[in-house]
């Protein structure tokens, strides 16, 4: 197994749209990195809140209710970022589509930028042969809110290959995060 290089992810992996990483003053960074891919966050978030539930309601995976979530658009909005509320966290969509490849696993790590400050994105795998944008998971683990920049770097997938091909893929199985347009809470089958 090896970790695909800039020029490898350049010609092997699907990412629209593909953006170079280069200095932007003042933007957390994003794009082709030596070995991996910095996503950006896009615009759309749901950020946790009780407020609705009157604090009575139950975190369950297998009945993952969207009321437990406020969604917010910066565009809708004019603002360039969101507020996560102290220990709580946000889901987002990337802006970037990815296609992986059958013979590669992507796992996808936050960015030290947001780690120094405490926030921490869920390191996740991307099966071989996923598709779709990636729905990340932000954790503001401070006692303070914290800030999170659409539209500017919030992780990078490190991409690896493999040394044989799987023999059942992500696509295979029929995967239900498959194809993924956007933002997408938990599901289980």
């Amino acid at each position: 197994m090896a970790v695909l290089c800039d020029t490898q992810i350049r010609e092997l992996i699907g990412i629209e749209p593909l953006q170079e990483n280069v200095k932007r003053p003042g933007k957390i960074s994003y794009g082709i990195s030596s070995y991996g891919y910095d996503v950006r966050v896009g615009t759309r978030f749901k950020v946790f809140t009780n407020a609705t539930s009157g604090g009575a309601a139950v975190v369950d995976p297998k009945n993952f209710s969207d009321d437990l979530f406020i969604t917010i658009d910066t565009t809708e909005t004019g603002k360039d970022h969101i507020i996560i509320p102290p220990n709580s966290f946000a889901l987002a969509e990337t802006v970037e589509v990815i296609k992986v490849p059958r013979n590669v696993l992507a796992i996808c790590l936050g960015k030290s930028t947001y780690a120094r400050c405490g926030i921490i994105v869920n390191v996740t795998p991307l099966e071989p042969e996923w598709r779709g944008k990636i729905t990340l998971e932000i954790s503001n683990t401070t006692p303070l809110p914290a800030k999170i920049y659409a539209n500017e770097g919030l992780a990078q997938m490190v991409f690896i290959k493999a040394d044989r091909v799987c023999a059942v893929s992500y696509a295979d199985k029929g995967g239900k995060y498959q194809d993924q347009a956007g933002l997408t809470l938990p599901m289980v089958d």
